[in-house]
């Protein structure tokens, strides 16, 4: 048996829990932990994912959007619909073409994204920070992998 191998099971009394099953609940676990971190601003887990993309991105048309998002146009629009009802986001005519529209952050919205940052960066630091630098950066190298 490997040093590793050794690592994840030596008085371990969870070692019956199968890989999956530890993986699930560490991500329904960080999942709930995302979902408290946007509660105080009233934003659902989609319109944070648009938020993250147009913060990132910059402005783009509703049709880039909604890929990035890897979603419906439709839904893709109505996602524009609440960014810009809760004045996050705003339309504006594309310089490029008179007839395509752009949505864009408002300094509100990067306001908020900046704000919804930090407090899911409290919230991460919460879950993870009972790993040592050396288990994070394996986890992180790890996940990454499993991304790709």
């Amino acid at each position: 048996m490997t040093q590793d191998a050794t690592d994840v099971t030596a008085g371990d009394p969870g070692a019956d829990e199968s890989l999956s099953e530890a993986f699930w609940s560490v991500a329904r676990r960080l999942r709930a932990a995302s979902h408290e971190a946007l509660a105080p601003w009233d934003i659902t887990p989609s319109a944070f994912r648009a938020l993250r993309v147009l913060g990132r991105d910059g402005a783009m048309r509703l049709s880039e959007l909604s890929e990035h998002l890897r979603i419906a146009p439709r839904s893709g629009t109505e996602v524009a619909d609440v960014l810009e009802a809760r004045g996050l986001a705003e339309r504006r005519p594309d310089p490029a073409d008179r007839r395509a529209t752009l949505i864009g952050l408002t300094a509100r919205g990067a306001g908020v994204l900046d704000a919804i940052r930090a407090a899911r960066g409290t919230e991460a630091e919460r879950v993870f920070g009972r790993l040592s630098a050396t288990d994070r950066a394996r986890l992180g190298r790890i996940l990454r992998k499993l991304r790709d």
